[in-house]
């Protein structure tokens, strides 16, 4: 049985401002305060593992001994079948060091192009820890499906969402409404699986 999360502060293990501020919308309703790695001048580990989950669960423990308190990180990004998984674990990395989005859209864009591949089938995941400073933790994985669009369109979300179309919709995550996508996306699937657990 997993444990519950009996704290009134959560660290959330990351610099990533749209991530805090989307991960805080959906824990706004469990009176928590939630406070980012960056606010605490926390820095952001390597990402050494080889999985989302190992990445999340390399983060959330980092933070939760550099702060005292439990922290939450997620690690997600966009795998690419025509691809053979790209960018995946790489997701944020093929922005460059300055992690520019519109970079990386182009890159996967590219990429495709170039495979001779006609399928743009992709899928968005999200591994979430909640770890506790004793070294307890909790992993979920949460996951949406979806098809890449070009060129890329809206600018409500960050990431990779102006080029993803989820199933059954026929704009993309930049163009959603975020509490619609905040009710359907892999981050969402993820803390609803977190919340049912651990709240």
């Amino acid at each position: 049985m997993a444990r519950k999360f009996a704290e009134d502060r959560l660290v959330i293990a990351s610099h990533n401002a749209g991530k805090v501020r989307e991960i805080g919308a959906l824990l706004a309703s469990f009176s928590v305060e939630v406070i980012s790695a960056g606010q605490l001048d926390i820095e952001e580990p390597e990402e050494t593992e080889t999985t989302f989950t190992g990445n999340a669960a390399l983060k959330a423990h980092f933070s939760a001994k550099a702060s005292g308190l439990p922290a939450l990180s997620d690690d997600s990004g966009l795998v690419v079948p025509a691809l053979n998984g790209d960018p995946g674990i790489y997701s944020a990395r093929w922005g460059g060091p300055e992690k520019d989005f519109n970079l990386a859209m182009r890159k996967v864009e590219e990429a495709l192009q170039s495979s001779g591949s006609d399928d743009r089938s992709a899928y968005f995941i999200c591994a979430l820890c909640l770890a506790w400073p004793d070294g307890h933790e909790e992993i979920f994985e949460g996951r949406v499906d979806g098809t890449l669009v070009w060129p890329g369109r809206g600018d409500r979300g960050f990431g990779y969402d102006p080029i993803f179309v989820p199933d059954g919709f026929d704009i993309t995550f930049g163009e959603m409404d975020p509490d619609a996508k905040h009710g359907m996306s892999h981050r969402a699937d993820a803390f609803n699986q977190l919340v049912d657990a651990c709240f």
